[in-house]
């Protein structure tokens, strides 16, 4: 069997065990891998972030943002008015949810922070009350 010897690591000069003998150079094996990474850095393509939002959604966004703005003010208050009410309206609700129902100023109902989320932690009560609407129904 043969014995392994120390040797003179031509990175670090200290008497190392030889990981690789790279170009006529001696190298112990946290030398080799500084050297193995400067000479051939990674070639992987760096990864392009995803976009926050699609083109289409940031387009939806600015003509929600157009349609909100005057029906706030027209809306100032709370229309829920429900038990613990802040009076001043700071939300949209929309009635049969947003997607396709984003821009139906129809389905919109403006309301308090406190009352929005009453009606979207007691969805059958909200319901009853009219302050939500099937999704099913035509716009």
């Amino acid at each position: 069997m043969m014995k392994t010897r120390k040797k003179i690591c031509n990175g670090c000069e200290s008497e190392q065990y030889i990981w690789k003998n790279h170009k006529g150079n001696k190298y112990c094996k946290y030398c080799w891998g500084n050297i193995k990474y400067n000479d051939n850095p990674p070639k992987y393509k760096p990864k392009t972030p995803i976009a926050n939002k699609s083109k289409k959604q940031i387009i939806l966004d600015k003509s929600y943002t157009q349609l909100r703005k005057p029906f706030m003010l027209k809306y100032p208050m709370c229309q829920a008015a429900l038990i613990g009410c802040m009076q001043s309206a700071t939300d949209v609700h929309h009635k049969k949810g947003r997607g396709p129902y984003l821009l139906v100023v129809s389905t919109w109902m403006s309301v308090c922070r406190k009352c929005h989320n009453w009606i979207e932690e007691h969805p059958e009560e909200a319901t009853e009350m009219g302050f939500r609407e099937s999704k099913l129904t035509d716009l």
